[in-house]
C-alpha cells in the first residue's frame, strides 16, 4: 500500500483547509452571486449604469473623446477599457459600447458612433476596427464634475490606477435610458422614459417632498421608448407599477390606413414595439400567413428605408382595418409587453426594488451630494488661491524690501518667510513672480481677483451651511439640464404616445371569414384526429392505421370549437377549421396538445354557446360547468375539474332536471340537478357517499320522461319506479334494481 505523504508546509501551517464541502460551496457560490449582482448585472440607482458602461464612458472621457473632438477607433477605446479598468473579453466591452450608441436601443445615446453600429432589423455592428466613436452631449452631462471630487474613486483591478464608483449624473439616467439584466437569483428590467418629464417630476419632489406617485404621474405618464409605438396599458396598472416597482407595459405598433383605390386599402406600420427586431417581425407575420393562423391577413412586405415602413395587405377589402390589426396584435409581436422590475443597487450597494418616487429621490440625494462635494472642492481651490493672493499683496505693499531680499540675500525664500510671516507657498509664489507683473495695474488686478474670490467663498460657505439652499441649487441645475433635453428638441421630443386598446371582437371577425361547412371529426382510439367533409353515413367504412380503430366521431361545422375532455380534468380547445384533412389518417392529437401518454381522452364534442355540462370525478364529486368556461386555446389546455389519482369520469350536457349516479358498490342515488352548484372550475360537491370505491357512472333525465338504461344488447329499458331511489345529494343510495346491467353502467362504455 502506498503511504500518503502530506503536502509541504509553507511555514505558517499546512495549506490544506479541512471543511465540509457543502459549506465551502455555499460560501463560494454566495461570493460569486454577490459579485454578479453588484459587479455586472444590476445598475446603480444614482447614475443608472452598470460597471462596464461606467468604465467605457470614463475611459472615453479620459481619452478626451468629447462631442466637439474627432472620433477615435472603437478598438482603441475597447483596448483602453480592457487594459485599464475592465479585464474581461473585448467583445463584451464592444457590445456594451455599441448598445450605448444605438438610437433604437437607447433613448438618449451616450456614445456617438460613426460607421455600422447595427440596425433595427437585428443586424450586428461592424467589427471594432472599422467603427469610430466619441461621447455625446448626454454622456457629458453624466460626467460633468468628475474632475472636481464630485464622487468617490476606488482602485482599479490591478491597483495601478483609480476609477469612479459612480458618475455625477446630471440627469436621471436610470429611468431615462432604462436597462435590463439577469443576475443570480434576481433580475432587472427598466423601460426608458422621457428625461424632461423625469426632471419635472424631480422638481415636484423638491417642491413637495410628501407628494404621491399619482402626483408624479401628472408629469411621468409612462415610458418613452426610442422606437416609439403606442402604449395601451391602463393608467391604473401603470400607477401600481410605479408604486411597487413591478409590473408591465403593453406597447403596440403605430399604424395608419392607406387607400389604394377602388375601395381597397393597405395598412402601413411606421413604428414597432421596443426591442422587436423588424426582420423577425416580418418573418413572423409571413409565417402566420403560411400556417393560415392569420386568416384576415393577405400579404406582408417590408418597404423600409431609414424609417420603418411595413405594408400589410388584408385578405379582403371587406375586412375592417381595426379588426385586422386587433387580430394581429394578439398573434404577433406587433404588440408586446415590457416587463418592469425596478431592481437596482442603492447608494450602499444593496440590491432592492424601488418605486418611481424612491428612484427619483435617490437620484436627488446623489445630486445634492455631488453639489456639496463640488462646492467643497471649489472652496479648497479658492482658499488656496486667496492664500497666494494675500502673499502677493504683502509683496506689493513692501515691494522695495522684497526686491532687496531677492537681490542680495543668499537664501531669499527663508528671509521672505521670516520678514513678512509668509508661508512657504506664498514665498514660492513671490519668487516666481515676473518683473512685468510688478506694475501698478497688476496690483489692482490682484485686489479685484481677491475681492471676487472672497465673495464667492462667502457664498459657498453660506450654501454649505444651508440645506434648503442646497436643494434649491439642485433644482436650478436640473432646470438647466432640462433646457438641453427639452421636448421641443429632436432628442427630447416624446416618441411613445398613449391610447386605449379598442374593444373589438377579432375572434368573431375571424370566424366570420371562415366558410361555414359541415364536417365530421374523427378521433381514433390511439389519438389520430382528422376532419371529413360533410356527414359520415357509415362509420364502418372509415380506415385507420393497423391496430387502431374508431374512438370518437363528432358531427360539427368548420366554424365550431372542438372541446376535448381529458381524464386529468383538463379541457383542450381546437378550431375545427384547423383540423387536418381526412384524406389520410390525420395527425397525432398529442403533438397538437400537451397531452401525456398516461392521460385518457374521456369525451370529444363541438362547443355550443349557452350549453352547460355536468362534470364529475371518480372520487364522487361534481358540479355544473358553463361550456364557455372550458374554452382555452392554450396548448396546455385549461384545468377545470380537480381530480385525484383515480382520474376524472365524464362531462355530459344538462338534458334534464334529475341526476342518477351509481357507485362501484352498485348503489344508485337520484337527486335534482338544482342541488348542484354552477362553477367555472374546482372540485365540486359530493355526489354520493361511498365506503369503498368511487363513482362508476351517471346519467341525466327529466322527471316527465322518466329514467331508463341501455342493456348489453343495446336495448333501452324503462325504469318506472325510479322515484324510489330519489334522495338528497351526498346520500348512500340503494342497490340497483333487478335487471340492471352487471357492468353497473346506465349505458355501455363508449355508447
Amino acid at each position: 500500500m502506498t503511504k500518503h505523504t502530506p503536502p509541504p508546509s509553507d511555514g505558517d501551517g499546512d495549506r490544506i483547509i479541512e471543511e465540509p464541502l457543502s459549506e465551502a460551496l455555499s460560501r463560494r457560490y454566495l461570493a460569486y452571486s454577490l459579485s454578479v449582482i453588484t459587479g455586472r448585472a444590476l445598475p446603480d440607482v444614482r447614475d443608472g449604469l452598470k460597471p462596464v458602461q461606467r468604465r467605457v464612458l470614463y475611459a472615453m472621457n479620459e481619452m478626451r473623446l468629447n462631442p466637439d473632438t474627432a472620433a477615435r477607433k472603437c478598438a482603441k477605446v475597447v483596448g483602453e477599457v480592457m487594459g485599464q479598468y475592465h479585464p474581461h473579453g473585448d467583445q463584451a466591452i464592444y457590445d456594451t459600447l455599441v448598445r450605448m450608441a444605438q438610437t433604437f436601443a437607447q433613448r438618449y445615446p451616450l456614445v456617438d458612433g460613426q460607421g455600422n453600429f447595427g440596425n433595427i432589423d437585428g443586424d450586428n455592428a461592424a467589427a471594432m476596427r472599422y467603427t469610430e466613436c466619441r461621447l455625446t452631449d448626454a454622456a457629458k452631462l453624466l460626467l460633468d464634475g468628475i474632475d472636481e471630487d464630485a464622487v468617490d474613486f476606488k482602485p482599479t483591478y490591478d491597483g495601478e490606477d483609480e476609477e469612479p464608483v459612480v458618475l455625477p449624473s446630471g440627469f436621471p439616467n436610470l429611468l431615462a435610458n432604462g436597462t435590463t439584466g439577469i443576475a443570480v437569483g434576481m433580475a432587472t428590467s427598466i423601460p426608458p422614459h422621457n428625461a424632461a418629464e423625469l426632471i419635472d417630476a424631480c422638481l415636484v419632489i423638491l417642491d413637495k417632498p410628501d407628494c404621491s406617485t399619482a402626483d408624479l404621474m401628472a408629469h411621468v405618464k409612462g415610458p418613452d421608448f426610442p422606437t416609439g409605438g403606442v402604449i395601451v396599458e391602463p393608467t391604473a396598472s401603470l400607477l401600481e407599477t410605479y408604486e411597487t416597482g413591478r409590473g408591465g407595459v403593453r406597447t403596440r405598433a403605430r399604424w395608419e390606413k392607406e387607400e389604394t383605390g377602388r375601395g381597397t386599402y393597405q395598412i402601413v406600420v411606421t413604428e414597432i414595439p421596443y426591442q422587436v427586431k423588424k426582420a423577425d417581425l416580418v418573418e413572423q407575420l409571413a409565417g402566420l400567413i403560411e400556417a393560415k393562423k392569420a386568416p384576415l391577413l393577405g400579404d406582408v412586405r417590408d418597404e423600409s428605408a431609414e424609417d420603418v415602413r411595413l405594408v400589410l395587405e388584408p385578405k379582403s377589402r371587406n375586412v375592417e382595418p381595426e379588426i385586422l390589426m386587433e387580430s394581429l396584435f394578439k398573434l404577433s409581436d406587433l404588440e408586446t409587453r415590457f416587463s418592469v422590475n425596478l431592481n437596482v443597487l442603492d447608494a450602499r450597494g444593496t440590491p432592492g426594488v424601488m418605486g418611481l418616487k424612491q428612484a427619483l429621490k435617490a437620484f436627488l440625494d446623489h445630486r445634492r451630494e455631488v453639489l456639496v462635494r463640488r462646492a467643497r472642492h471649489r472652496l479648497g481651490k479658492i482658499e488656496a488661491r486667496l492664500h497666494i493672493l494675500e502673499g502677493l499683496l504683502i509683496a506689493y505693499l513692501n515691494l522695495d524690501e522684497v526686491i532687496r531680499i531677492v537681490r542680495y540675500e543668499d537664501e531669499p525664500k527663508a528671509k521672505l518667510i521670516a520678514a513678512f510671516d509668509l508661508s512657504e507657498i506664498q514665498a514660492e509664489a513671490i519668487l516666481n513672480t515676473r518683473l512685468r507683473q510688478l506694475a501698478k495695474l497688476e496690483e489692482m488686478e490682484i485686489k479685484r481677483e481677491h475681492g471676487e474670490l472672497s465673495e464667492e467663498r462667502d457664498g459657498l460657505l453660506k450654501m454649505l451651511a444651508s440645506e434648503a439652499q442646497q436643494w434649491k441649487l439642485v433644482g436650478v441645475g436640473l432646470k438647466d439640464v432640462r433646457k438641453a433635453l427639452s421636448p421641443e428638441t429632436e432628442l427630447g421630443r416624446r416618441r411613445s404616445h398613449f391610447a386605449e386598446a379598442p374593444q373589438v371582437d377579432a375572434e368573431a371577425a375571424i370566424e366570420a371569414m371562415i366558410p361555414r361547412e359541415p364536417i365530421t371529426v374523427i378521433l381514433s382510439e390511439r389519438g389520430w384526429i382528422r376532419a371529413a367533409r360533410g356527414k359520415v353515413d357509415d362509420p364502418s367504412e372509415l380506415k385507420f392505421k393497423e391496430g387502431d380503430k374508431l374512438g370518437f366521431i363528432v358531427p360539427a361545422e368548420t366554424t365550431d370549437k372542438l372541446l376535448i375532455f381529458a381524464s386529468d380534468g383538463r379541457f383542450f380547445t381546437l378550431g375545427c377549421d384547423k383540423l387536418p384533412s381526412a384524406r389520410g389518417h390525420g395527425e397525432p392529437l398529442r403533438l397538437m396538445l400537451d397531452l401525456d401518454d398516461k392521460v385518457e381522452i374521456i369525451d370529444v364534442f363541438a362547443h355550443k354557446p349557452g350549453t352547460k355540462r355536468f362534470v364529475a370525478s371518480r372520487a364522487g364529486y361534481g358540479f355544473i360547468l358553463p361550456e364557455e368556461e372550458a374554452i382555452a386555446f392554450r396548448k396546455a389546455g385549461k384545468q377545470v375539474l380537480s381530480v385525484d389519482k383515480k382520474g376524472s369520469a365524464f362531462a355530459m350536457p344538462i338534458t334534464g332536471d334529475h341526476v342518477a349516479v351509481i357507485g362501484d358498490n352498485g348503489k344508485i342515488l337520484i337527486f335534482e340537478v338544482a342541488e348542484l352548484p354552477e362553477m367555472p372550475r374546482g372540485k365540486g360537491v359530493k355526489l354520493q357517499a361511498y365506503r369503498e370505491g368511487g363513482l362508476r357512472d351517471a346519467t341525466l333525465f327529466s322527471a316527465e320522461e322518466g329514467a331508463s338504461w341501455i342493456d348489453g344488447a343495446g336495448r333501452t329499458r324503462t325504469w318506472p319506479e325510479w322515484a324510489e331511489w330519489k334522495g338528497k345529494r351526498a346520500a348512500a343510495g340503494k342497490l340497483a334494481p333487478k335487471g340492471f346491467p352487471t357492468s353497473k353502467r346506465f349505458r355501455p362504455k363508449g355508447a
